[in-house]
């Protein structure tokens, strides 16, 4: 359980607000129970490292105050807009018995053990936050989702998922779905054996050579003939008799 060391605060102003900020403290307010609210000031380097933490928002952190350990959830985070530094914090005091609404996030494990994910399913994730009731003395940190052997078409459902108890899903009446392990959309071409490649490349570099060898005997043969021809055949009209010029014509018969 995380813990930090915070202080009393009297601010009653924005500029006085303001001032403590770039003092390097995050104000926050503590409330909850029959105690009245406590307003108190937190290191804002503390803060934001346990913000970087996972599941900030469902973490029961211990504030120190005067020398008094008090047990709370934090409940709502403001950031600025420019700077995204944390520049308020809620504090719910953990009251035993007290009953509360929050989301927990839902962990995976064991992807590399699931059969379907290994043949290339999909973990479809339907719900990453499921919403719960529970004593805020008992609120989980997480929920976690074992994978290992589930196959493609699987349905994991809130049914399957180990709840602490006296901690319910807000959501009665349905096993409702938390994710699915689905079939892969695109399914991959297995890869050719390497003996097969490389006949297929045999083939291919003797059918090249076979063509090109016809090509160029066809060349030569074509060649052959034009020279053959170009030798035989006459120029031009030289080739055509020419009538005499003393030959008459034949009568023409009556």
């Amino acid at each position: 359980m995380n813990s930090l060391e915070v202080s009393i605060r009297n601010t009653k102003s924005k500029g006085e607000l303001n001032s403590l900020r770039q003092k390097g403290e995050v104000p926050a307010i503590i409330y909850g129970g029959t105690e009245e609210n406590q307003k108190v000031s937190l290191p804002k380097k503390q803060v934001k490292y346990l913000i970087d933490q996972e599941n900030f928002l469902s973490n029961i952190i211990t504030l120190n105050v005067n020398g008094e350990s008090i047990k709370a959830l934090p409940r709502e985070v403001s950031y600025d807009t420019l700077t995204d530094d944390p520049i308020h914090i809620d504090f719910l005091r953990i009251v035993k018995g007290a009953k509360i609404i929050i989301e927990i996030p839902v962990k995976f494990i064991n992807n590399e053990k699931s059969p379907g994910l290994k043949r290339g399913g999909v973990l479809n994730i339907v719900r990453r936050k499921i919403e719960l009731k529970c004593a805020t003395e008992k609120v989980p940190n997480e929920l976690v989702v074992d994978l290992e052997g589930l196959e493609i078409g699987t349905s994991i459902k809130i049914s399957s998922i180990s709840l602490p108890e006296n901690v319910k899903p807000t959501i009665q009446g349905r096993d409702f779905v938390v994710a699915t392990v689905a079939a892969p959309t695109v399914f991959k071409e297995p890869e050719k054996p390497a003996e097969e490649t490389a006949a297929e490349g045999a083939e291919g570099t003797e059918g090249t050579e076979g063509k090109e060898g016809a090509e160029g005997a066809e060349g030569a043969a074509t060649e052959a003939t034009a020279k053959e021809g170009g030798e035989k055949a006459p120029k031009g009209d030289k080739g055509k008799e020419e009538p005499k010029k003393d030959q008459k014509a034949p009568a023409e018969k009556k």
